[in-house]
């Protein structure tokens, strides 16, 4: 059954059709008298969209991965191990779907997420929004964004080894929970702190490597876009490949990227 917004959608663009027939022809545009009643019925009753049943045994029940995620999240608020919560006025622990089948890692919190307390919230929080919905016609709420680091460094620099070091265990479980099909690393830092490397963003993208055994996919992280905006069409290159291994189309090569061991 179609969802809500892909019949609203239909909708649009039927009735952008008529009204430019209607200006072809001076207003008057005939319809059938069943086409008529379908659009009425439409435009009147709401769309209920009921997701179909998940295979049974294929993954734990919504709530209780939700569940899951909320006892690591309860320990990160109480996390004291790298010093950064002398500073931070909230933790961000993640946000999103506990069944999603992308994964979306940043470095770190910045001023704003701190703020809220919630991951990539400003500027270029509205843009990976956009490429999540405008470029891949999903839903934020449908995937899952987080960071390596569950607390904002001063002044927003890069995340010291002692920090990545006590902080990606909590980032593990989120994955060991989540099982997506695929992580998106956002940016130089959070590549080159999850695939051990200190090779450059550009020189990392464009394949693909396995961050313990999951399919791992570098693009630019949205502020630098912001500031490079010619390299837009680069990260839309890596969000393709992407889209073809969530749709099924392609199987990820991992034979020449950055191999790790797989999850416990």
């Amino acid at each position: 059954m179609p969802k809500p917004e892909d019949i609203q959608k239909i909708v649009r663009e039927v009735a952008a059709l008529v009204k430019q027939e209607a200006k072809a022809t001076r207003g008057a545009v005939t319809l059938s008298p069943e086409v008529a009643e379908w659009l009425q019925s439409v435009h009147e009753s709401p769309v209920v969209y009921e997701s179909p049943a998940p295979e049974s045994g294929a993954h734990a029940p919504h709530q209780e991965l939700a569940d899951e995620l909320a006892a690591i999240d309860a320990e990160v608020r109480q996390c004291t191990q790298c010093g950064l919560n002398a500073g931070r006025r909230n933790t961000v622990f993640g946000a999103g779907n506990s069944r999603a089948d992308l994964v979306f890692v940043g470095e770190a919190p910045g001023a704003e997420e701190d703020r809220q307390g919630a991951p990539f919230v400003g500027r270029a929080g509205m843009l990976l929004t956009d490429i999540i919905v405008k470029g891949m016609k999903m839903r934020r709420e449908d995937v899952y964004i987080c960071n390596v680091l569950k607390c904002r460094p001063p002044e927003n620099r890069d995340p010291s080894p002692e920090e990545v070091y006590y902080c990606e265990p909590y980032l593990l479980r989120q994955l060991e929970v989540i099982q997506p099909k695929v992580i998106c690393a956002l940016g130089r830092i959070a590549a080159q702190t999850l695939l051990k490397t200190t090779e450059s963003t550009g020189k990392l993208r464009g394949r693909w490597h396995s961050y313990h055994g999951i399919p791992f996919r570098v693009t630019y992280h949205p502020a630098y876009l912001l500031r490079n905006p010619a390299d837009k069409k680069k990260c839309w290159e890596d969000i393709q490949e992407i889209m073809k291994v969530l749709n099924g189309e392609s199987t990820p090569d991992m034979g020449g990227g950055l191999i790790a061991q797989r999850l416990i």
